[in-house]
């Protein structure tokens, strides 16, 4: 069902998320959970960045408008399944993911939007992988929640990609599979911390 949008995901990112992954969310659903909550008001507070620092590029302010507002109310969705199930909100440790890639960035204009927006692209659609992997394992309303969320990851990650591609100064293909590569090798790495976007958990190392 989901096949035809998840085709362009699969090849963008540089590698699936490991299983031992999966195994590990589905034990910490709570954790899971809260760092779902989190990454979305971060994902929110991102586009509102975005918009605050590039106020001269009219299309990226109507984008980063439109998901602040879809990732917010993703949020209050997390929240509101956290207090159904009698989990309190609080905040954690970010994990290394996004500090890692952000390192990236180039420091000349417009070198360092693309590769923000390029990192925005890489995110969401490994929001989107994980959600689509993830959903078999848990139960219904997870599994129905998840699953609604697809469509708008992965139009958020055309969104990001087709800007990066407007606003770069020649193809972008290069700069695609190098910061791709990167991506890859964070989520394959060993992690002592679960997160939404940590690597391989620990445990399945040693195992």
């Amino acid at each position: 069902m989901y096949s035809e949008l998840l085709a362009p995901i699969h090849a963008f990112l540089a590698c699936p998320t490991p299983d031992a992954w999966i195994d590990e969310a589905v034990r910490q659903q709570e954790i899971l959970l809260i760092d779902h909550a989190n990454c979305e008001k971060k994902a929110a507070a991102t586009a509102m960045s975005l918009m605050h620092r590039y106020v001269e590029r009219s299309e990226l302010l109507i984008m980063a408008s439109r998901l602040a507002r879809e990732e917010l109310h993703h949020f209050e969705q997390v929240v509101e399944i956290l207090r159904e199930r009698g989990i309190g909100y609080r905040v954690l440790s970010p994990s290394g993911y996004a500090a890692a890639l952000i390192k990236e960035v180039r420091t000349h204009e417009p070198a360092a939007l693309v590769d923000k927006l390029i990192i925005g692209a890489l995110i969401e659609a490994r929001s989107c992988e994980r959600f689509a992997k993830l959903a078999p394992y848990l139960d219904e309303t997870l599994r129905r929640f998840y699953l609604s969320l697809l469509r708008s990851e992965s139009r958020h990650y055309a969104d990001y990609l087709a800007l990066a591609e407007r606003y770069s100064d020649g193809n972008i293909q290069q700069r695609v599979a190098t910061l791709a590569e990167k991506e890859a090798s964070l989520i394959l790495a060993q992690d002592p911390q679960f997160r939404f976007h940590s690597g391989v958990p620990v445990c399945a190392m040693v195992e």
